[in-house]
């Protein structure tokens, strides 16, 4: 993705999700990182964006896809993208009412599929159909961590890959957290990164993709493909 067109993305979303804040109850949209995308700050918006467009640009070297699976998708920051490299799309979260809001705004590519994560189980998707699962700053915060891998790994073709990201949970990021403002205070975690990738390598291989960043380890994204 060119920087210009990375840059015309990000406006766009980044603009609706301000819109949708502004006529939002106090606190209702925290846990799906409207106050991150939208920061005044430049720094803590940068790190936020820059996170997407690093995986974007990882997906995109292997495009075009058949099916893809967005889970977690929150806003839907990457629902836009995904419809353009890939022939169908499902999003996937427990909480839609954040999607839901930014649709007003932004509305979704007719082959994007929304599904309700607290009425639909992961199993009750096709096994071995995805291509390609995202699931970003997501696995933090589910509590049956092994069974929730092993159920997303199976739903991947062979060879099909899952793009992780989340947060390292070090001392820097939770200071970082406090600094940011009181959006971010929140317990919301049940683990970090580590963790999350811990539990991984006993069931798929892990690849990195970038670590943001080695002098200030915040965050930290990877692949687990299927073997």
């Amino acid at each position: 993705m060119k920087t210009s067109d990375f840059n015309s993305y990000k406006t766009r979303y980044r603009n609706a999700i301000r819109q949708v804040l502004a006529q939002a109850e106090t606190g209702r949209l925290d846990e799906s990182a409207f106050p991150a995308y939208s920061h005044r700050n430049a720094v803590i918006n940068w790190l936020f964006w820059q996170r997407l467009r690093k995986v974007m640009e990882h997906i995109q070297r292997s495009s075009p896809y058949e099916r893809a699976l967005d889970f977690g998708c929150g806003s839907g920051v990457m629902l836009p993208y995904l419809s353009q490299i890939s022939s169908q799309v499902v999003a996937m979260d427990v909480d839609l009412l954040p999607l839901e809001r930014v649709q007003a705004h932004i509305p979704l590519a007719a082959n994007v599929e929304v599904k309700d994560a607290s009425k639909y189980s992961i199993s009750s998707l096709p096994a071995n159909s995805f291509d390609f699962i995202i699931a970003l700053d997501v696995l933090e915060h589910v509590e049956d961590l092994p069974g929730t891998l092993n159920e997303l790994l199976s739903l991947l073709k062979q060879g099909g890959q899952m793009i992780v990201s989340g947060p390292t949970e070090n001392i820097l990021y939770r200071i970082g957290r406090k600094v940011a403002g009181p959006e971010y205070s929140g317990a919301y975690h049940e683990r970090g990164i580590a963790e999350i990738k811990n539990e991984l390598t006993h069931i798929s291989r892990i690849e990195p993709i970038a670590m943001l960043y080695w002098f200030m380890p915040l965050f930290e994204i990877f692949t687990a493909k299927k073997v």
